[in-house]
């Protein structure tokens, strides 16, 4: 059996990103929900709620990226990188709420329609679009590999919509003085929220349960693997996520020849970590006979 090694780069830069463009939300998210409160505007009040939502996702994925640095304990072997995975289910159930509170106004201020002022709404909406595309080029290409730093894309994207949104609404308040558009455009950033949330829950609570990662196949890796030279089968595999950005497989391998382990060792373990991207890789040969006498128990 073997283990690979533990030591992982840090991520000095991307954590950094991720703190300007936590307090550069944070700000945004202050001032236009004051702005909203004044205007009238629930549209920019449920923005800022989004991007105050959007700062604790910044914040969880600096922390996640923070936790998964730190070396394996005797008390935790596997290291910390689980807790990204427990911040991330946090701060979704936060999000939950937030959209509930958002949804509760919307429908008080349908039945009570309240005067907008359309030309602050659109100027903040339109500072607010500005910023957004300002922390999505501090994060970076970073959101493809990282749960948290994904999560963070993602929000920010929606976020950036939902500027525009509120930048409609203002504008067509100018216009028409229809001050319905406002909660009814709300729905729509409602709706970006309630989408992300959703979508990051659902990996979150997949990789708590230590299922096989999303977009992996395990009957394809078991197939591969038991394809390759001197493997004659695989079973008791096992595939699951440590952090987001290391995955751990274990399994037994039945040999047509023990001698030839140690070939056979690398030669799987530079397959799994160049197709599936598996780096934690614990294997256990076998042979024919010992095999079926296991499977027989």
């Amino acid at each position: 059996m073997t283990q690979p090694d533990h030591q992982h780069p840090l991520l000095q830069n991307d954590q950094r990103g991720l703190y300007f463009s936590a307090a550069i939300t944070l700000t945004y998210a202050a001032i236009e929900a004051s702005v909203g409160w004044w205007a009238n505007s629930l549209a920019l009040l449920s923005d800022a709620g989004h991007m105050l939502t959007d700062t604790s996702t910044l914040l969880i994925a600096a922390l996640g990226a923070w936790l998964t640095q730190r070396q394996p304990t005797p008390r935790h072997s596997y290291g910390l990188g689980r807790a990204e995975f427990i911040a991330a289910l946090i701060n979704g159930l936060l999000m939950l709420v937030v959209v509930s509170v958002i949804v509760i106004n919307i429908v008080e201020r349908v039945q009570q329609p309240l005067p907008v002022k359309g030309e602050v709404v659109s100027t903040v909406a339109f500072i607010g679009l500005v910023l957004n595309v300002l922390v999505l080029y501090l994060l970076g290409g970073h959101g493809e590999t990282d749960l948290n730093q994904r999560a963070a894309v993602l929000h920010v994207l929606s976020d950036l919509l939902a500027s525009i949104i509120a930048m409609l609404s203002g504008l067509v308040i100018v216009f028409t003085d229809w001050t319905l558009i406002d909660p009814l455009l709300s729905l729509l950033i409602v709706a970006f929220i309630l989408y992300s949330t959703l979508r990051l829950l659902r990996e979150v609570l997949h990789g708590l349960m230590e299922g096989v990662p999303l977009g992996l196949s395990l009957t394809a890796i078991g197939t591969e693997m038991a394809a390759r030279p001197g493997v004659l089968s695989v079973h008791d595999l096992h595939v699951w996520s440590l952090s987001s950005q290391r995955l751990a497989l274990s399994a037994h391998v039945v040999l047509q020849d023990l001698n030839q382990w140690d070939s056979i060792l690398n030669d799987l373990r530079h397959m799994l970590l160049e197709h599936y991207g598996i780096d934690h890789v614990t294997l256990q040969p076998e042979t024919p006979t010992r095999a079926v006498r296991s499977e027989g128990c």
